[in-house]
């Protein structure tokens, strides 16, 4: 299988959807876009991963981030406190010349989440930094949980919540005060008393699950019909975009998602199993 190639590739805008299955996109993405989809093996099983080993060098990219671990915030991500849990020395801002926290601005407390219509906004607003650089990336939450129509967003409220503690306490020591240790949100306290297992990883992904849905049809149904219901929504909003950019696009993922597969459910760092690496390369016709 080809590498995914993401920056040796030809394009002028990539908008990513976070953790895209590459079969469930073969599946639908014809309904909303035009072009032929190629399966590429990703870079890494998650976000930090992807990011710290496809942005190596310094690239002249506008990055619209709806993710939080790609930010203009200067932290690395190994010292993150809200649940990168690796060892990556990356930060964005030293490899990606502007980089526009959606996460922030564009953030939907009722969705819990950034919704593509939030992307789209901003683009329009920062029209200045797509002129300045070579090339512009969309980052979309979806189809990573949460799921849009159940407007819970359990997990990323927790980063959300992790970011602003981090952001006040970073702050209090600059300013010469005490430097509190931060606490640790539900999902990392679950997955650390579980060592990680299967259960662990299922506990997790039932934060953003009806118990009603998880009763009638199990863990794996259930969040899998939300996956591709997410992927919908935001396939809609790329194909109301996509004649607004002037130049190449591409669709891609920055990693998969897992259901159980090989006992993985969702998707961890350094986990290279085909449901999380590989991706949708689509360009778009």
């Amino acid at each position: 299988m080809k590498p995914q190639d993401f920056l040796e590739s030809d394009w002028d805008y990539c908008l990513v959807l976070d953790a895209c299955r590459y079969d469930v996109f073969s599946d639908v993405y014809d309904e909303y876009l035009d072009g032929t989809v190629e399966k590429r093996r990703s870079a890494g099983s998650s976000t930090p991963e992807w990011a710290s080993r496809t942005f190596t060098d310094r690239h002249d990219i506008a990055y619209f981030s709806g993710n939080p671990f790609i930010n203009d915030l200067g932290i690395p991500l190994n010292e993150l406190k809200w649940g990168a849990s690796c060892d990556y020395e990356w930060t964005a801002n030293e490899h990606i010349t502007d980089v526009v926290d959606v996460w922030k601005h564009g953030w939907d407390d009722d969705l819990g989440t950034v919704p593509p219509e939030n992307l789209e906004a901003s683009l329009e607003s920062h029209s200045e930094l797509v002129e300045r650089n070579e090339r512009t990336v969309l980052h979309y939450m979806q189809p990573h949980a949460p799921y849009l129509s159940r407007g819970a967003g359990q997990k990323l409220r927790q980063i959300q919540k992790g970011i602003r503690r981090q952001d006040e306490r970073e702050q209090t020591a600059a300013d010469g005060g005490p430097f509190a240790s931060i606490g640790q949100s539900v999902r990392p306290r679950i997955e650390s008393a579980l060592e990680g297992s299967e259960l662990a990883q299922k506990a997790g992904l039932w934060l953003e699950l009806d118990p009603v849905d998880l009763v009638q049809n199990g863990t794996r149904e259930t969040a899998f019909e939300l996956h591709e219901e997410n992927l919908r929504i935001a396939l809609e909003s790329i194909a109301e975009l996509i004649p607004k950019l002037d130049g190449r696009v591409v669709v891609t993922a920055d990693h998969g998602e897992a259901f159980g597969e090989e006992g993985v459910w969702e998707h961890h760092i350094e986990t290279h199993i085909p449901p999380l690496v590989d991706v949708p390369w689509l360009v778009v016709e």
